[in-house]
């Protein structure tokens, strides 16, 4: 079942059952989806690019929770976890911290990297690998901590 068609079936659910936390943040996927659609893209909205588009949603949030964090809005942040909380029920499951490190010593071993210079080659290979399954962030401070002892 493709992401659009999971996503009309839960706000026709959260329409029913007047879930206002739901509704806004499978509504802001919906529009996302829609976007996407229509941008003029020569790609289809294939599995890859609707795990991107949820990641690229559930990272804005995610921006916006720490700054309202940071300047004392309680209201506008609790807003944006209750966003993040819905779009992550349609990204699989995040990775540990050890499984992630140990998905990216393996990736390491394979490239045969060795120190620095071949970050971006273990980065690259690495987000193709775990994509969907852990924040580019994470990865990327792994992939230094490991690459740089």
């Amino acid at each position: 079942m493709s992401l659009e068609v999971r996503i009309n079936q839960d706000l026709k659910e959260a329409m029913k059952a007047k879930d206002d936390v739901a509704l806004r943040g499978i509504r802001a996927i919906k529009a996302a989806i829609l976007l996407e659609k229509t941008s003029g893209a020569k790609h289809e909205l294939n599995e890859e690019t609707e795990m991107k588009l949820l990641q690229k949603l559930v990272k804005q949030r995610r921006e916006s929770l720490d700054i309202y964090e940071k300047n004392g809005r309680e209201d506008l942040a609790k807003t944006e976890r209750e966003e993040i909380d819905i779009i992550e029920r349609y990204l699989p499951q995040q990775l540990s911290e050890a499984e992630l490190r140990a998905e990216i010593q393996a990736v390491i071993a394979e490239a045969g990297a060795t120190s620095m210079k071949d970050m971006g080659r273990v980065m690259g290979a690495a987000n193709k690998k775990l994509a969907g399954k852990a924040d580019g962030r994470a990865i990327s401070t792994i992939v230094k901590e490991l690459l740089g002892s």
